[in-house]
């Protein structure tokens, strides 16, 4: 039997490494002064592969600790590997594009290394005050990372706008656990989950249930909580952009399948119609809005919003099914709208200057290997076979099915088929249109390319071997149910 004090320290060891990885590159950037960013970025690397090897046991736990505060289970396990795989990544991406932007900025891993550590809290919170501290802990720092760019106008009207409006959500959120926790005199997710069990739900109860979906609506995304979304993608730093598309999406989605499954679960009828609207509102949208963009950032950024959707798809079939769907489109999602926005910072150069879709005319000439890279991200954002993409979507929409949503499926499906058009326009400019200058070459930092390598391999061979991956989902998910 093993010792409850080793059992929490091994459960919370992945965060600790994490923690006190930003701390290392925060403390030794201030005697760094050259090479501040290599120096962080490696601390960075270092901290996310140790974090991941500690992070095993966690799959063969399933106890609570710090008084009921966090969960230690395979549920934690599975989202931690994917903010983890979402921070390697995004410091893989950023280094050289700190390097080409001029910005010695120590403080930038820091930052994403803390923010990671709010996720992880956030993921394995199972008391409302846990999660809201791991939100706002993950959100301060995305904050600044969104703004910067010292010289960037678009940059510190994206970071106000996020803060401003990210304060808001964060208000109705404690607002509605503070009506909670005068409902059910709870706020720990077991507790109110025997009151809503009890069957005498008050109206301040039900209202409570409203601003905490309000609040997760605003950090996934979601119609009409996403009118954020596409400012701060197109203001941000592009490799942070693709930090806040996937691991901040995945944190929220964590806590919002656990609060609402574990706690909300004999209350599905009620906030089952509700989601079923907002993923209906959410997937046509997003899609429509894209369509008209020209800007690529903004179109990945309504994308982002629609493929919340197609997740919302999952949660409003509110079987075990559905949510191992989420976590495996999740977990394809990461690796795809990370390599697509590798991509676009490649493009960008220095100062973001090409983020319209006419400056990716001519790529697939000028730079064949970066086009093909683009076009398997793009065919799995669209769901099509055999990227990891498509086996999320027919995951997610199988488990509708079988929940009796074809309806949702249906118009699903239709949105699905409708953003081929703004995705394979990309691809067409890429390999059908010449560009009207010539082309400067691009040069790969060795980091950029293994990112690359990295998402390229995963996004196919999750895609053509889903089966291990989709295993792993439906055994994570077995302790909301």
């Amino acid at each position: 039997m093993i010792p409850v004090p080793e059992v929490v320290l091994g459960g919370v060891l992945p965060a600790l490494i994490i923690a006190i990885a930003g701390l290392l590159a925060m403390l030794l950037g201030l005697f760094v002064r050259k090479g501040a960013v290599a120096v962080g970025a490696i601390i960075a690397l270092i901290g996310v592969l140790l974090a991941l090897m500690v992070n095993n046991p966690l799959r063969l736990m399933n106890t609570t600790a710090f008084s009921g505060m966090i969960a230690l289970d395979s549920y934690t396990w599975f989202f931690n590997l994917l903010i983890l795989f979402s921070v390697g990544l995004t410091v893989l991406i950023s280094m050289k594009y700190l390097v080409d932007q001029g910005l010695n900025l120590y403080e930038y891993f820091a930052l994403l290394l803390f923010s990671a550590v709010g996720m992880m809290f956030m993921v394995s919170g199972i008391h409302l005050l846990m999660i809201f501290v791991g939100l706002e802990t993950l959100s301060i720092g995305v904050y600044v990372l969104t703004g910067v760019l010292p010289k960037s106008s678009k940059s510190s009207e994206a970071s106000l706008k996020y803060l401003l409006l990210g304060a808001f959500s964060s208000g109705l959120f404690l607002y509605g656990a503070a009506l909670l926790y005068g409902s059910a005199g709870t706020l720990s997710l077991a507790g109110m989950a025997k009151y809503f069990h009890s069957g005498s739900v008050s109206l301040m109860a039900i209202v409570g249930m409203g601003l905490l979906l309000v609040g997760f609506g605003f950090k996934v995304a979601a119609v009409p909580f996403h009118m954020w979304t596409p400012d701060v993608y197109d203001g941000a730093p592009s490799p942070i952009t693709g930090f806040m598309s996937v691991g901040v999406k995945a944190a929220a989605f964590a806590a919002f399948l656990r609060v609402f499954f574990e706690c909300f679960g004999s209350a599905q009828i009620t906030w089952g119609h509700i989601l079923w609207v907002l993923a209906v509102l959410t997937m046509i949208l997003g899609n429509m809005a894209a369509i008209v963009q020209n800007n690529i950032k903004r179109m990945l950024a309504y994308s982002s919003i629609a493929h919340a959707g197609y997740i919302l798809v999952g949660m409003v079939a509110g079987t075990a099914s559905g949510a191992a769907g989420v976590l495996y489109y999740l977990l394809a999602y990461i690796f795809t709208n990370l390599g697509a926005f590798a991509v676009v910072t490649m493009v960008g150069r220095k100062g973001e200057a090409n983020v319209y879709l006419d400056d990716y005319r001519g790529l697939g000439k000028s730079h064949p290997t970066l086009a093909l890279a683009m076009s398997i991200f793009l065919f799995s954002l669209a769901g099509i076979p055999p990227t990891a993409g498509f086996i999320g979507k027919f995951t997610i929409f199988s488990a509708a099915i079988s929940a009796g949503y074809v309806w949702l499926v249906i118009i699903g499906v239709l949105t699905s088929a409708a953003s081929v058009f703004y995705y394979f326009r990309v691809i067409m400019k890429m390999y059908m249109e010449a560009p009207e200058v010539e082309p400067e070459r691009l040069s790969f930092s060795p980091s950029m390319a293994f990112a690359l390598s990295i998402t390229v391999m995963a996004v196919l061979y999750i895609g053509i071997f889903p089966t291990t991956y989709l295993n792993l989902a439906t055994e994570s998910v077995k302790s909301l149910f």
